[in-house]
């Protein structure tokens, strides 16, 4: 379930920066990537949340990490265990059970259901997740994306960027949450010389993230169930990436993670848009 092409007028409009080996062997994102069961990054092998306490095994396939040894974007980049639901020209949906695979739920011991769908219009491509509380205790909700994105054949100094934020969350050195926020007021303006590994708290509504350039607008929109973003550029890449996320970096130890109780659903949606003609940038 790794979103790996998304054209428009014969343009790749995803970026790549690593291959899907690399993606399932490290967990690096690439294209358009799910970040479950949670987005960015935790404070260590150790969590405790609802009730539960775990602890990683940092040696397990599955559990990728940065440069400072923190776990990253969650359990299952490349995981084989999605069963398909339903395949269409236009339509792509699976599930996750999530709680009968060891290699899973050793890591994330709440039981649930996954169902992800993918929909492509003539407007863009639609991403809807569903996740199902399967089992007696709640489950921490805190997955997200990656989407990276690219305007090709335009130096990417050149691509406006558009970012509705109102706050930023201010992280130390090892990128993880201080507690504190801080005002953030981006107007439109070029990429330029700029980077960005911002993650924000304060989304202005409507919550539309876009990069604009050579007569194409890209637009990641939040429907629902996304409340943070993360936005990143790092020095020389040709993508940016507009990341929904249900909860901040470091989720478990953050009051502001929604706790799913038995019975109940979460859902969440964003949609990337395509418009043609829209935005030139000289």
């Amino acid at each position: 379930m790794l979103g790996w092409s998304l054209r428009h007028r014969d343009d790749e409009l995803l970026g790549h920066p690593v291959s899907p080996a690399t993606y399932v062997e490290t967990g690096e994102p690439t294209g358009v990537a799910l970040l479950h069961p949670w987005a960015n990054r935790l404070a260590g092998p150790r969590y405790e949340i609802a009730g539960r306490r775990v602890e990683l095994d940092i040696r397990a396939p599955n559990v990728h990490t940065d440069r400072h040894g923190l776990p990253m974007h969650g359990l299952v980049a490349g995981s084989p265990r999605w069963e398909l639901l339903e395949e269409r020209r236009a339509t792509l949906k699976a599930r996750l059970d999530y709680a009968r695979w060891p290699e899973l739920a050793a890591g994330f011991p709440f039981p649930h259901v996954l169902e992800l769908a993918a929909r492509l219009s003539d407007r863009g491509l639609e991403l809807d997740v569903e996740l199902a509380v399967t089992g007696e205790v709640p489950v921490p909700v805190a997955f997200g994306f990656h989407p990276y994105l690219t305007l090709p054949g335009l130096d990417r100094r050149r691509w406006l960027v558009e970012l509705p934020v109102t706050s930023r969350m201010v992280l130390d050195e090892r990128m993880l949450p201080t507690g504190e926020s801080e005002p953030a007021h981006i107007p439109p303006a070029p990429l330029g010389d700029r980077t960005f590994d911002d993650a924000f708290d304060g989304i202005a509504d409507p919550a539309e993230f876009a990069v604009s350039g050579a007569g194409r607008r890209l637009a990641v929109r939040f429907l629902e169930g996304y409340r943070f973003a993360q936005v990143y550029a790092p020095p020389g890449a040709s993508f940016i990436s507009f990341e929904p996320m249900t909860a901040p970096i470091n989720p478990f130890e953050d009051p502001r993670t929604i706790l799913a109780s038995p019975g109940s659903t979460y859902r969440a949606r964003y949609e990337i848009v395509v418009t043609a003609d829209a935005v030139n940038v000289t």
